[in-house]
């Protein structure tokens, strides 16, 4: 009698935790971006829809093989649906390509790995700073933080591919390139940008006049710009191995870019602010796609033992509840939806990030989101 009442007590835990892993969110904000937000035939060659595609591969890597071929099937047409148009011409183009070299290592077929070496030979050919860093835009040099992640996702998934460091080499080139001009000394987060001139340059975009005369650097730490480069430190460490000359410098990298943004944590809410380090400024609002993507970091090392489990478990849960709690809409039919983002930003000064249009969805908000939840949800042990 003991042990049946044990078997149906441990199938009652078993049925408990499947319900709840089925009823994750993460799961939710992965159907809607494939079912709703960006079907794979109608992807876009751009860096929002790259960071989405991103999480995918994510999803596959972590999943069994049935749900694999959902995922590989996504990424095969998105870029079979694209592949004409592909090119790496400008960072925010480069950044789609991992989906090229990710099949091009999955399949071994010949036309993913042609378009992955054209793609680098584009990237080599971007116009870059003195200092070697890519310009973020192809009309003039200015270097901007979103750059490290775009040209990131590419440059890892070819190293993957191809097991050849160069790749890492450039990623490592041009994270220290774009910190030399963007690191804010005081607080040891970056600034978004820097210009390479005295000129100033209408991209139709930005505020005209945002660098600093002198220092040629934008004003404000604005959160989801620093949020690419957590994401862009955690897949490097992921990926390369501890024996790589590269490992400890990356390693102190992160541990120091962790250590800065901890503290800004809105303890509440889980989140953190738009421009992180003015959280009294009165326009000032929390957002969710950064908090995303400052929790992935968290989480990520967390999962590979680079952080400290009592100081920053707590602040990785804090965040997973309060997207939860503050930043997802129920779209019915199990779909959910990421709410409380900011949309797409170029450079300004405090007005600007502040009067940013508070949007949903998005691209990057699906990516980081379902890459943040998938990290997390690994870290306290309820997927592989």
């Amino acid at each position: 009698m003991k042990y049946t009442f044990y078997l149906w007590t441990v199938s009652l835990l078993f049925m408990v935790s499947a319900t709840a892993f089925s009823q994750s969110w993460v799961d939710g904000v992965d159907r809607h971006g494939r079912e709703v937000y960006m079907p794979a035939a109608q992807y876009k060659w751009d860096w929002g829809q790259a960071t989405f595609l991103n999480s995918l591969v994510h999803l596959y890597n972590a999943s069994g093989d049935v749900q694999k071929k959902t995922y590989f099937n996504y990424i095969k047409q998105a870029m079979d649906a694209t592949y004409a148009v592909a090119n790496g011409k400008h960072p925010n183009a480069v950044a789609s390509a991992h989906g090229m070299a990710f099949l091009a290592r999955i399949t071994g077929e010949k036309k993913y790995l042609d378009k992955c070496k054209e793609i680098y030979a584009d990237y080599l050919k971007i116009p870059r700073a003195p200092n070697g860093g890519v310009s973020h835009r192809a009309e003039t040099i200015e270097l901007w933080d979103d750059t490290v992640y775009m040209l990131n996702m590419f440059l890892l998934e070819m190293y993957r591919l191809t097991g050849d460091e160069k790749y890492i080499a450039d990623f490592v080139e041009q994270f220290n390139a774009h910190h030399e001009k963007l690191v804010d000394a005081k607080s040891g987060l970056w600034v978004h940008g820097w210009d390479a001139d005295q000129i100033d340059y209408n991209d139709g975009c930005s505020i005209m006049g945002w660098p600093d005369p002198v220092s040629r650097k934008s004003s404000e730490i604005w959160a989801r710009g620093n949020g690419w480069i957590g994401m862009a430190l955690s897949d490097a460490l992921n990926t390369i191995s501890g024996k790589s000359k590269y490992r400890k410098p990356l390693e102190k990298a992160f541990v120091q870019y962790v250590a800065a943004i901890a503290p800004l944590q809105n303890k509440e809410s889980g989140h953190w602010y738009q421009l992180m380090t003015l959280p009294d400024a009165p326009k000032n609002f929390l957002e969710s796609s950064a908090t995303a993507m400052f929790a992935y970091t968290i989480a990520m090392g967390l999962k590979m033992h680079l952080l400290d489990q009592k100081k920053y478990g707590p602040m990785a849960a804090r965040a997973y509840n309060g997207i939860i709690k503050n930043s997802l809409r129920d779209a019915g039919n199990g779909y959910q939806v990421p709410a409380m983002v900011s949309g797409g930003t170029c450079i300004g000064d405090e007005n600007y990030y502040l009067g940013r249009k508070i949007t949903e969805g998005t691209g990057f908000g699906y990516g980081s989101f379902i890459m943040f939840g998938l990290a997390y949800e690994q870290y306290k042990g309820l997927r592989k």
